[in-house]
């Protein structure tokens, strides 16, 4: 199979296994008023998927230096959909849900990187980085369309419906990877033995270390927006009252992210043409300076608040492609299995606490008001810019 057709499979198989991931944000409103949740045990919901993800990703990419890829991709896309299967099945309550959020946290962790390294270990340059880039679109495009995926299926036949669908489409993405991907490991990953999960190497990698900070502060901030943007856009609806054109809160998060996905693939090639950490100044201003406004929007209009939620989401995923990418090149080619482990590791940290800290925020500041989501939204933006800081002050070299 030629690179090119490589490529195309393992980024459908991507989207397949990412396209029920959202199910849950994207109904999160339902699922606050069936089991009477608190926004905290909302955040809890959706963050134990980062959670669960990552204590599990560093081992499973980190065996992706002595096992093939391939081994640990049909583990990941096989817990994924049983997840699905389970959540649909069995979760009614918050316990019971979050741990099916949880195992589809792990089968994330075993197709999501370990993916990504099947795709970077046939390629090199600038044909790397843009592989990288398709990746990240179509893992966006699947995450973005999976909340009108959700909404949809929950009109016509309920919740559980939503969660089913996202386990056949798992189970699709097993049935490729089974098929397209290389059953022996590359021969460069063979070259150095160490403890499986020594990271020493990869925390001395400066330059690697440096794109990682900046990652993990963008997924803090990006599993925000995706956790709580249509419980938002609902809540200001609701108090406003909705627009004549308005749909449903899932489908224009869906649009948002379609839009979004094509500011992050013009992310990496203006990151190409004017340099990496200058788009990443770019884009992590600007994403503070929306998290900071955002929130308050719910007072002003819903038209205001769609519009404000547009322009943070295109602002995180501006530098989406050009943050995995540094890594991917800042990495020792015998460890960028642990280095790209240590990357989602330290990222979908930040995603854990995302969700969580908008939560958190919310019921200490009086739930669905003007201020409450003025300051849920509005204290991310510290750690945005002090993720540039970080940044920085490592990629000096």
């Amino acid at each position: 199979m030629s690179p090119r057709r490589f490529v195309a499979a393992i980024v459908a198989a991507q989207v397949l296994t990412q396209i029920g991931a959202f199910t849950l944000p994207a109904l999160l409103p339902g699922y606050i008023e069936r089991w009477h949740l608190t926004k905290t045990e909302a955040g809890w919901l959706v963050g134990i998927f980062f959670a669960a993800y990552v204590p599990a990703v560093p081992v499973l990419l980190a065996l992706t230096d002595r096992l093939p890829a391939r081994r640990i991709y049909l583990v990941g896309t096989g817990l994924t959909a049983l997840s699905h299967l389970e959540f649909a099945i069995l979760a009614d309550g918050f316990w019971s849900g979050l741990l099916m959020r949880a195992l589809a946290g792990i089968g994330w962790a075993g197709a999501y990187m370990p993916g990504l390294k099947a795709i970077t270990d046939t390629l090199d340059g600038n044909a790397q980085s843009r592989a990288v880039s398709w990746h990240a679109a179509g893992v966006g495009i699947a995450g973005a369309v999976s909340f009108a995926i959700a909404s949809m299926f929950d009109s016509l036949a309920g919740p559980k419906a939503a969660f089913l669908f996202g386990a056949v489409a798992a189970a699709c993405a097993f049935s490729i990877a089974a098929t397209v991907m290389p059953a022996a490991v590359p021969a460069h990953t063979s070259k150095r033995r160490g403890a499986l999960l020594d990271f020493r190497p990869v925390f001395r990698n400066r330059r690697a270390m440096a794109w990682i900070a900046g990652y993990t502060v963008h997924t803090w901030e990006l599993a925000a927006v995706r956790a709580w943007a249509v419980t938002f856009l609902t809540a200001s609806a609701a108090r406003l009252g909705p627009p004549t054109w308005m749909t449903s809160p899932a489908v224009l998060f869906t649009a948002i992210g379609l839009v979004s996905i094509a500011v992050s693939i013009s992310g990496n090639e203006t990151a190409q043409r004017y340099g990496r950490r200058r788009l990443v100044l770019w884009a992590m201003s600007s994403a503070a300076a929306m998290s900071l406004l955002t929130g308050w929007t719910t007072g002003v209009s819903v038209t205001v608040a769609v519009l404000a939620v547009l322009a943070w989401n295109s602002a995180i995923y501006l530098d989406s492609s050009a943050l995995t990418a540094g890594t991917v090149q800042a990495a020792e080619k015998d460890l960028r299995g642990a280095t790209m482990g240590l990357h989602s590791r330290a990222g979908y940290a930040g995603g854990f606490l995302g969700p969580l800290g908008v939560g958190i925020v919310l019921d200490l500041a009086g739930g669905d008001t003007v201020l409450g989501w003025g300051l849920a939204f509005g204290h991310i933006a510290v750690f945005t810019v002090g993720g540039f800081v970080i940044l920085r002050s490592l990629g000096r070299t």
